[in-house]
C-alpha cells in the first residue's frame, strides 16, 4: 500500500500546533507567577494590609542655624475600596462637614482611571487630604462606624519666615508621570515642587516604612502580622543648612516691594548664595494645606507672574553691567593695555553709526572709561578687536574669540546650580550673524551694540551677579548655590570646586579699580559706604517695551570680598536711581547689620518707592 505522505505532514502540523499552545500557555503562566505582581498583590491584600509610615521631611535652615521649614502632622482619609461595608454616609460627611453631593462626586473621581490612574479597589486611595486637628479629633472616635476607611498620618511644611518662597518651593501630591518615573512613589504621596524642596527631594523626603496588619475571612483587622517582626520603620529625611541669611533676604525683599525685579547676593569666597530675591514674590504659606490648589491657580493667573523666578530665570540685557566682561576680553586678546584710551564726543562714532553716551572727560583709558561707564570706549575696542583680520582672518572667528571668553566668565549657558530652571541667557555666536545677515556680510559695526551689553546678549541676574563675584575674587568663581550643607553627606564636588575663566587673573585688577573708582568719583557714587571699600557698576538698560531697567553690580570690602550684589529693576530708569541704592544698601546690611544713619533716606525711599505704577507694565 502506498504512503500517504499529506497525513504524514499533518501530523507534524497538529503537533506544531499542540507544542505551540503549550508554549503560551507556559509563557502565560510565567507572566502572571514570576513577572506581574497584580495577582500576589490581589491575594496578599486578602490576607494583609500594608501601611505606609511616612518619614519626617528634612528640616532647612539658614547659614546662622535659624529654623525656616520644619513639619506639622498632618492626617488624610484613606479608603480600601473592595472593604467599605455599607455604614451611615450622612453621619460620615457631617462629621468632616462635607454634602453628600461632595461625598459623591469624590468617590467617582477616585475611581475615574483618567484621574486617577493607578486605581485599585484592593489597594488603598486618597479619599481627602489634610485634615485639621479638629477634624481629625471629631473622627478618631467614629473610625469603627466606618468599615474600609483609616487614617494616614502625613506632615505639612511650615514656615519660620514669610520669605524666600522662590529659594524654598514647596511640596505637592504626585503625578502618575512622578510616579511612573521613581518607584518610591504612589498615589497620594507628596514630593518636592520648585526651588530646594525639588532639587534636593532625594535628601529631604527620606524613606517610608511599613506597617503589616493581618486580616481575617471577613476582611477585618486582627493585629500586626507575625507580631510586628515584618514591619519597618521610617527613616528622616537629611536636614538641610541653606547659605541663605534669612534676615538679608527678608531686607533684600523689602527693599524690592513694588517693584518688578531680581537681587542676588553671592559670598565670593565660596560661592554661597546670601540672598536671592525675585519680585514680585508671595507668602511659602500659601502652598500648604487644603487650600493650596485655590492659591495656586491665583498665583499662576497674577498678572506680574510671582511664581516666576527672575533671579534665576529671567534673561535680561545687562547693559553696562557687562562692560567690565567686554574690558576683560580686550584686555586678555592685547586688543587694549590699561593706558590704551578712546576718544568720546558724546558717544561712539563710525561712518554712519552712532552711539550715543553721557558728557564726560575724552579720550579715556580703561580705569576712568569704567568710572564713568563710557560706551564709546568700549565700543572702539569691540571694533578694533572683531575687525582685527591681521590676527583673526574674519570677522566671524574673531567674535568666537570674544564669546568663549564670555563663557568661561560664566555667560551663554547654565551655571548648574542647585535650583531647577535655571535659564542660560543667550549669547549669540557668528552663525547666528551669518544667518541674519549672510556670511562674509557683518562686521563690528553691525553688532556694535553688544559691546555694551544690549543688543542680542541676554543675561540672568544670577550670570550678572556670578561676573561680579569673578572679578572680586580676581580671576575666579565657584558655582552659586544654596545649599551650604546637607545633613551627613559630603557636599557635591561640582559645587564647591574653583571654576576660572580663560582671562589671566593679572586683568583683574585694572578692572576692579576701575569699579572702585565708579564708587569714589563716578556713576555709583551713592553705593559709598562709611568705613567700607566698595566697588560698583551701574547699568541702564535699553528696553524697547518701556522705561530702561536699572541694574547695578557691587562688592564690598574692595581688598577682603565678604558679599557681590546683583540688583535689577525694571522699568525703573537710570542705574543708579533704584539699582544703586538698593545693592549698596544690601551690602551695608550684610556688613555691618544695620544701615547708618547718613544712609536712612536712602532706605526709606526705596522702601517706599513704587516702580510698577509709572513703568508702564500694568495689568489690563
Amino acid at each position: 500500500m502506498r504512503k500517504d505522505y499529506r497525513l504524514e505532514r499533518r501530523k507534524y502540523v497538529v503537533g506544531g500546533f499542540i507544542l505551540l499552545i503549550v508554549a503560551i500557555y507556559i509563557v502565560r503562566l510565567f507572566n502572571l507567577q514570576v513577572v506581574d505582581d497584580r495577582y500576589k498583590d490581589y491575594a496578599d491584600s486578602n490576607a494583609f494590609l500594608k501601611k505606609a509610615i511616612y518619614p519626617s521631611r528634612g528640616i532647612i535652615y539658614d547659614r546662622q542655624g535659624r529654623v525656616v521649614v520644619f513639619n506639622q502632622p498632618a492626617y488624610d482619609i484613606m479608603m480600601i475600596p473592595r472593604d467599605v461595608q455599607p455604614f451611615d454616609t450622612l453621619d460620615f460627611c457631617n462629621t468632616l462637614g462635607l454634602t453628600t453631593e461632595q461625598f459623591t462626586r469624590r468617590i467617582a473621581d477616585m475611581k475615574d482611571r483618567r484621574l486617577n490612574p493607578g486605581y485599585s479597589s484592593y489597594s488603598p486611595q486618597v479619599f481627602m487630604t489634610h485634615l485639621s486637628a479638629e477634624d481629625y479629633g471629631r473622627l478618631q472616635e467614629k473610625m469603627y462606624r466606618y468599615p474600609g476607611f483609616f487614617i494616614q498620618k502625613r506632615i505639612l511644611r511650615e514656615y519660620g519666615y514669610k520669605a524666600a518662597a522662590n529659594v524654598l518651593g514647596n511640596i505637592r501630591e504626585v503625578s502618575q508621570a512622578d510616579i511612573d518615573a521613581d518607584p518610591y512613589y504612589s498615589s497620594g504621596d507628596y514630593t518636592g515642587d520648585l526651588g530646594v524642596e525639588k532639587s534636593y527631594e532625594k535628601y529631604l523626603r527620606g524613606e517610608k516604612g511599613v506597617e503589616i496588619l493581618i486580616r481575617d475571612a471577613k476582611g477585618q483587622i486582627q493585629g500586626k502580622f507575625e507580631n510586628g517582626a515584618r514591619d519597618r520603620g521610617a527613616i528622616s529625611g537629611r536636614n538641610l543648612k541653606l547659605s541663605i541669611d534669612i534676615e538679608l533676604q527678608q531686607y533684600a525683599e523689602s527693599l524690592m516691594v513694588n517693584k518688578i525685579g531680581a537681587l542676588v547676593a553671592i559670598e565670593p569666597s565660596t560661592g554661597e548664595i546670601l540672598a536671592m530675591v525675585s519680585s514680585p514674590t508671595y507668602d511659602p504659606s500659601l502652598l500648604v494645606g487644603r487650600k493650596r490648589g485655590a492659591n495656586y491657580k491665583a498665583l499662576v493667573a497674577d498678572f506680574y507672574k510671582p511664581l516666576f523666578d527672575r533671579a534665576l530665570m529671567g534673561a535680561y540685557p545687562p547693559g553696562s553691567t557687562f562692560k567690565p566682561a567686554n574690558g576683560l576680553i580686550l584686555l586678555q586678546e592685547n586688543i587694549i593695555t590699561p593706558s590704551t584710551a578712546y576718544p568720546c564726543y558724546h558717544g561712539f562714532v563710525s561712518g554712519g553709526l552712532k552711539v550715543g553716551c553721557h558728557s564726560h572727560g575724552s579720550p579715556l583709558p580703561l580705569k576712568p572709561a569704567l568710572q564713568t561707564s563710557c560706551n564709546a570706549y568700549f565700543c572702539y575696542g569691540f571694533k578694533a578687536m572683531v575687525d582685527r583680520r591681521s590676527k583673526y582672518g574674519t570677522s566671524a572667528e574673531a567674535f568666537e574669540t570674544w564669546k568663549k571668553h564670555l563663557v568661561s566668565l560664566g555667560y551663554g549657558y547654565r551655571l548648574g546650580t542647585d535650583l531647577p530652571g535655571e535659564s542660560r541667557g543667550f549669547i549669540p555666536n557668528a552663525k547666528f550673524y551669518n544667518k541674519i545677515y549672510g556670511e562674509g556680510r557683518w562686521s563690528a559695526n553691525t553688532i556694535i551694540s553688544v559691546s555694551i551689553g544690549q543688543g542680542e546678549i541676554l543675561a540672568t541676574p544670577m550670570q550678572i551677579a556670578n561676573q561680579c563675584a569673578t572679578i572680586a575674587n580676581r580671576g575666579w568663581f565657584i558655582t552659586p548655590h544654596v545649599v551650604k550643607e546637607i545633613e551627613d553627606t559630603v557636599m557635591p564636588q561640582d559645587l564647591i570646586a574653583r571654576r576660572y575663566p580663560t582671562i589671566d587673573a593679572r586683568h583683574f585688577a585694572d578692572v576692579a579699580e576701575g569699579m572702585r573708582m565708579a564708587v569714589t568719583g563716578g556713576t555709583c557714587r551713592l553705593a559709598a559706604l562709611p568705613d567700607i571699600e566698595v566697588a560698583g557698576k551701574t547699568g541702564t538698560a535699553q528696553n524697547p517695551h518701556g522705561k530702561d531697567h536699572s541694574a547695578f553690580i557691587g562688592f564690598a570690602p574692595y581688598d577682603n570680598p565678604k558679599i557681590a550684589v546683583c540688583a535689577y529693576v525694571e522699568n525703573a530708569g537710570f542705574g543708579a536711581t533704584y539699582g544703586v541704592p538698593i545693592g549698596s544698601l544690601v551690602i551695608e546690611k550684610y556688613l555691618t547689620g544695620k544701615i547708618s544713619d547718613q544712609r536712612k533716606y536712602l532706605e526709606q525711599r526705596m522702601l517706599e518707592s513704587n516702580t510698577i505704577i509709572y513703568s508702564g507694565v500694568k495689568k489690563h
